[in-house]
Formats: structure tokens, C-alpha cells, sequence
């Protein structure tokens, strides 16, 4: 599952790059909101009206107002740079969810996930290497997209203690669609004929991938897992090669393995600290305590 999750997810950014021909990536994005919301709607039609009743309406339209400005700005890094070099970015996330649970949600985190977490840094820096002569405004768009991201995923902990995945699913698809029709009004022009193709396919893939995702997390352990999705980096890489003669320099490589082996060890310590708060939580509060 989290293998396809992977190649839905590295198709999507595929077919954002294409649809660009003709498309501003804000435009991009509002349909692949759109037609994802429509690929969603299987959800209600299984669950019925009562998944979308909620007291934390105000919590959702927060968490979709950070999680369409963190779209926003990952559609035009995909559109503006190496698809290899905007996704290996998008993968430091988990860095700023640990720093997030941190500061937010009261987490303990010890020497050694501090010290994954600026491992996962210095591969950041591999990649964008501020300075150089291929450092961009467009650069900086991904970076904002991961931390944005990485707000999202706090705010999806606080949702998922009295929510249901799928509600949270479904209504994150629903209110993305009005969110994101407002930019993309600025820069609209219809679409016209294979373009039409590419933006209904952003929309279920994305879709897709998510479903996979959440399912695949549900399922087996976390640090077993994340090595899996960084498939995704070589998927956009041979496309990237094949569909668009770009190429992954060395520095993007050696970036992304240094974030790989950081996101590996964070996930690996939250998995056994939650493997031994199960079986005993007195081990399990012990362990938190040396991160």
C-alpha cells in the first residue's frame, strides 16, 4: 500500500508538470481539489451525513488554510523545478513535525531525535544549497511547502484524537476546493483538450495516493515504511529524465539519502516508543524521556 501510494503520489507531480504547458499551478491546483473532492465523495456515500457531523469545524478550516498555502507553494516549486530536487525537499516535513511536536503539542524529544532532526537539516542544505548559483525564489517555495506541511500534520494530531480519518479526509477535499478556486481565479484561462486529461488525473491520483497512504500507516510500522515512500524520488527522477531532459545532480543524491537515513531514525524511535507504551506504559513514559 505505501509503495502505491508512492507511485500515485510521484504520478500526481507528473502530471501537475505537464498540465503547466497551458495551466498556472494555482490553476493546478483548484482542480486538482476539485476532481480529487469528486474522487473523495465515495467516502460519504459509504459512511452517510453522519461523517460530516464535527465540533471542530473552525480546527478543519484552520488546518485547510495552512494546507492550501503549503499546496500552493509545493505546485509551483513542481512546476518551476527538478521534479527530484521539489519532492526530496518536500520530504524534510517529518523534520518539522518533530519540532512541532515539540514546541505545540508537548512531546518530549531527546538527544538522539534532536540529533536526527539536524542530520536531516544538513541534507536540506545539500540540496538548496543557499548561495549557489541554482538557489531560487522557487527554492524558497518548497521550503515554505514543507514547513507548511509540516503544520498540517500537527494539526491533523489534534484533529485525529476525536475524528474520523475518512471525515478528515473528506472534509479537507471539500474545503480545499472554495480555498483554492480564489487564486486561481487571478491566473484563470480554461483548459483545453490533453490538458483536461492531466488535471482529472492530479485530482485522482492525489486522491488515490492519500487513501494508500493512511492505510498503509494503519497497517504496519512507521520506520518500516518511510524508507518505501522515498521511491518516490527516483519515480519523478526517471520521469523527470524521460518526459522533461532533466537530470539529478549529485548534490540533490546525496541531500536526499542524508534526509532518508534521518526520517528512517525518527520514525524508527516513534514506532518503539509506541510499541513499548502499548505493552507497558510505564517502560513507554521511561523511554520518551531519553527520546
Amino acid at each position: 500500500m505505501m509503495l502505491a501510494s508512492t507511485l500515485f503520489f510521484g504520478s500526481m507531480a507528473v502530471v501537475i508538470r505537464l498540465a503547466s504547458a497551458e495551466l498556472h499551478p494555482f490553476e493546478i491546483a483548484f482542480f486538482r481539489n476539485l476532481f480529487g473532492f469528486v474522487f473523495a465523495l465515495p467516502l460519504l456515500f459509504r459512511h452517510g451525513p453522519g461523517l460530516l457531523r464535527t465540533s471542530h469545524l473552525s480546527l478543519y478550516f484552520v488546518r485547510c488554510l495552512i494546507g492550501i498555502a503549503s499546496m500552493l507553494c509545493g505546485f509551483w516549486a513542481i512546476v518551476h523545478l527538478p521534479l527530484a530536487e521539489a519532492i526530496s525537499i518536500s520530504y524534510s516535513t517529518p523534520l518539522f513535525v518533530t519540532i512541532g511536536a515539540a514546541l505545540v503539542l508537548g512531546e518530549v524529544v531527546r538527544i538522539r531525535r534532536w540529533s536526527a532532526v539536524v542530520i536531516g537539516f544538513l541534507g536540506v542544505l545539500l540540496i538548496v544549497r543557499p548561495g549557489a548559483a541554482g538557489f531560487s525564489v522557487h527554492t524558497l517555495a518548497a521550503l515554505a511547502a514543507a514547513v507548511l506541511c509540516g503544520c498540517v500534520a500537527i494539526s491533523i494530531k489534534f484533529l485525529s484524537r476525536t475524528e474520523k480519518p475518512d471525515a478528515i479526509v473528506l472534509y479537507t477535499t471539500l474545503l480545499w476546493v472554495p480555498m483554492s478556486l480564489a487564486p486561481a481565479l487571478y491566473v484563470w484561462t480554461w483548459p483545453h483538450g490533453i490538458t483536461w486529461l492531466w488535471i482529472v488525473l492530479a485530482g485522482l491520483f492525489g486522491t488515490a495516493g492519500h487513501m494508500f497512504w493512511t492505510r498503509a500507516l494503519k497497517l504496519g510500522d512507521a520506520s518500516m515504511l518511510t524508507p518505501i515512500s522515498f521511491v518516490q524520488v527516483l519515480i519523478v527522477g526517471v520521469y523527470g529524465w524521460l518526459l522533461f531532459d532533466e537530470t539529478v545532480d549529485g548534490w540533490t543524491v546525496a541531500g536526499a539519502s542524508v534526509i532518508l537515513v534521518a526520517n528512517s531514525y525518527i520514525a524508527y524511535r516513534e514506532t518503539r516508543l509506541a510499541r513499548q507504551t502499548v505493552t507497558d506504559p510505564q517502560i513507554g513514559s521511561q523511554s520518551r524521556l531519553s527520546g
